[in-house]
């Protein structure tokens, strides 16, 4: 028998790797001569470079970078097992949880580390980067990243730009001569699961901007600075950004790697899929295990285990799916691939005990799974 093990992380509890190493425990105590296939997942946010750099054998890279506010951070990033592939989180050097609550503030925070990144692989040869962007603290249209690769950005008076969104309000020349040319080589794609563009009510400022501690006059400030950003580089450049789908993610970072990189924007758990080659691991497979720590309504709206209940279903193989909690919501669930779903938990517990427990949980919840399976 073959099972594939496919979860993403439980959040908190234990990484996608620890889940299907849990499950592959589960199995083997029942069926002691199956193949497992242990594929760790992720949508393309947190934890994606450590499902994807376990899966392929490959490394974890740390460097010092700017923090989004300027300061010394150490930052890293995955090199897959080809060693021409970086897997690059930009949370990791230009994210919110790099700053103190009372010191948010998007007029001032930068993407300059996540381009430092980008460099620091461009030097190890990659020729395909995969970007997470979720989780930043900036709102500058990715004018920092783009500081970083060559890219100058100048007021009227020659003067370059300091960093944040704040600047780029006094945005006049955009002079493109110094962007690193081994960019133009690259290809780059980008998990993205948001569609707002880069202004207006439903762009960048506004919709992310408080979360990252924009006031409401802040925002308004934000989004009139993106929109001359926009104009600046439509008039410049030649390329009209303001309002593609995910121009706005990442408080513009989307549009600027659109727009300078060449970038595709794509769901984050479609990207996991082919990067994983879940697929081909798929195809024959007798069952697939998946999960996460939490299953619901939201769940059929890209996440993990709904990306690889699409991929099972396609060819008729069975999916079990696996959580700490099952929300409200899940009956969908069954008409799009999904089988069963199983609450890990033993009993009435803390959340503490259950996040501490949730290994040998989901190992006892994947063993009597396949007792069922036996019978």
């Amino acid at each position: 028998m073959k099972f594939v093990l496919a979860p993403d992380s439980f959040k908190e509890s234990m990484t996608a790797r620890k889940a299907a190493l849990a499950m592959e425990k589960g199995v083997k105590a029942v069926f002691p001569d199956a193949e497992c296939v242990v594929v760790p997942m992720a949508d393309g946010g947190e934890g994606t470079v450590e499902s994807l750099v376990s899966m392929t054998n490959g490394e974890m890279i740390k460097t010092e970078v700017l923090g989004p506010l300027g300061e010394s951070v150490i930052a890293e990033y995955g090199l897959l097992g080809e060693g021409q592939t970086a897997v690059i989180e930009m949370a990791s050097a230009s994210g919110l949880e790099l700053i103190k609550p009372e010191d948010r503030n998007p007029l001032l925070t930068t993407s300059y580390g996540t381009g430092q990144l980008i460099k620091h692989a461009l030097d190890k040869g990659v020729s395909r980067f995969l970007i997470g962007i979720g989780g930043s603290a900036t709102n500058d249209g990715g004018a920092g990243m783009l500081q970083a690769l060559g890219v100058s950005f100048k007021d009227e008076n020659g003067k370059e730009l300091s960093f944040g969104g704040g600047p780029l309000g006094r945005l006049h020349t955009i002079d493109v001569s110094g962007l690193d040319e081994r960019i133009q080589h690259v290809k780059f794609e980008v998990a993205c699961d948001v569609t707002n563009p880069l202004i207006g009510n439903n762009g960048a400022s506004a919709i992310f901007g408080p979360q990252k501690g924009a006031t409401v006059d802040m925002v308004h400030v934000l989004d009139q600075n993106l929109s001359h950003f926009a104009d600046v580089m439509k008039e410049q450049l030649g390329q009209d950004i303001a309002h593609l789908d995910g121009a706005g993610a990442a408080g513009g970072l989307g549009a600027g790697l659109m727009a300078f990189l060449n970038a595709e924007l794509k769901k984050g758990i479609d990207l996991v899929i082919e990067y994983t080659g879940l697929e081909e691991q798929i195809r024959g497979a007798d069952y697939v295990f998946t999960g996460e720590g939490s299953i619901d309504a939201q769940t059929l709206f890209g996440k993990t285990p709904y990306g690889v209940a699409s991929v099972a279903k396609k060819y008729s193989v069975p999916v079990i799916a696996f959580a700490g909690r099952i929300g409200n919501g899940v009956e969908p669930l069954y008409d799009n691939g999904f089988n069963v779903i199983i609450g890990i938990l033993k009993g009435v517990t803390t959340l503490e005990e259950a996040l501490d427990s949730g290994e040998a949980n989901l190992a006892f919840a994947a063993e009597n799974i396949c007792r069922v399976l036996k019978i």
